[in-house]
């Protein structure tokens, strides 16, 4: 079977149906099928089969959010029960990082925040889907709205907030479901930060006139243009840690030489079965 017939394996399968590659379990849900991450069920995906997923959002109302997850997220789980259920209750729970994609059975691919905004926003013109901008610094929605619209012509912004550098008053909240009924948005892309974005995603979607929350982190300031991205080549091979951890040290080494390394022993044990990190 060629690599492209792989693919269209994985995305093909029924939502319902569990499947299993060596060592790791994929779990039945709603959605698509779940492969075990050290307790967090990871989409088997394709960027095309979420794209698809994501569009289905015309029309409707609150089906629920989408969270991107790399490694420092599936760790944050695996330290907060918590957060951990709103990663496994999600709409799609997408493997972000390459080495949860490595993790996956044959045909998964990565379903990087950047790549699933742009790629929904390209292909959602064709049947009018409305976006809506959460978060980012001062100014940012608003640039990033910008240089969308000049990149994708024709793309439907209905509404952006930027939230303040807390959690939003009893008002402010008020406000900001006011202008999501009035917009009636089918994707509201939320730019806060893994876990801030997921838990609001979590605590407000059954809130909101609008179809998905999706969060994409750092996408913001990719597309905005205020933080440089990774080349390609260092995206597809595993080393995008690399180049983020050389323009962003202070804050990232944390995450990047203290987790990756952990991650990988916890994997280890998990797939010899040293350690039991069971689906919730």
């Amino acid at each position: 079977m060629t690599t492209r017939q792989r693919k269209v394996c994985v995305q093909m399968l029924p939502p319902n149906e569990s499947i299993s590659s060596p060592g790791v379990t994929l779990s039945p849900s709603k959605g698509p099928p779940r492969y075990n991450v050290l307790g967090v069920g990871v989409s088997a995906l394709t960027l095309p089969h979420a794209r698809d997923l994501v569009l289905g959002a015309r029309g409707a109302r609150q089906l629920g959010y989408v969270c991107v997850t790399p490694v420092h997220a599936v760790d944050e789980a695996r330290r907060d029960p918590a957060f951990r259920k709103i990663l496994n209750a999600s709409f799609l729970t997408t493997p972000d990082g390459m080495p949860v994609v490595w993790l996956g059975p044959s045909g998964v691919e990565r379903v990087y925040g950047p790549d699933l905004m742009l790629a929904v926003c390209d292909a959602g013109r064709a049947t009018g889907l409305r976006h809506y901008f959460y978060g980012g610094g001062p100014g940012v929605v608003e640039l990033l709205r910008a240089k969308l619209v000049a990149r994708i012509p024709g793309l439907e912004v209905v509404g952006t907030f930027t939230p303040p550098y807390r959690p939003l008053t009893l008002n402010e909240l008020a406000v900001f479901r006011a202008d999501v009924t009035r917009t009636r948005p089918d994707i509201i892309w939320v730019g806060l930060g893994t876990p801030k974005q997921e838990r609001f995603m979590a605590e407000h979607w059954r809130t909101l006139d609008a179809g998905l929350l999706i969060g994409v982190g750092a996408a913001f300031d990719f597309h905005s243009g205020r933080v440089p991205q990774a080349p390609r080549w260092m995206q597809r091979s595993g080393l995008e840690w690399l180049y983020r951890l050389a323009t962003e040290p202070r804050r990232l080494a944390p995450r990047y030489l203290e987790t990756n390394p952990l991650f990988i022993l916890r994997v280890l044990a998990q797939k010899t079965g040293l350690k039991k990190y069971p689906l919730e």
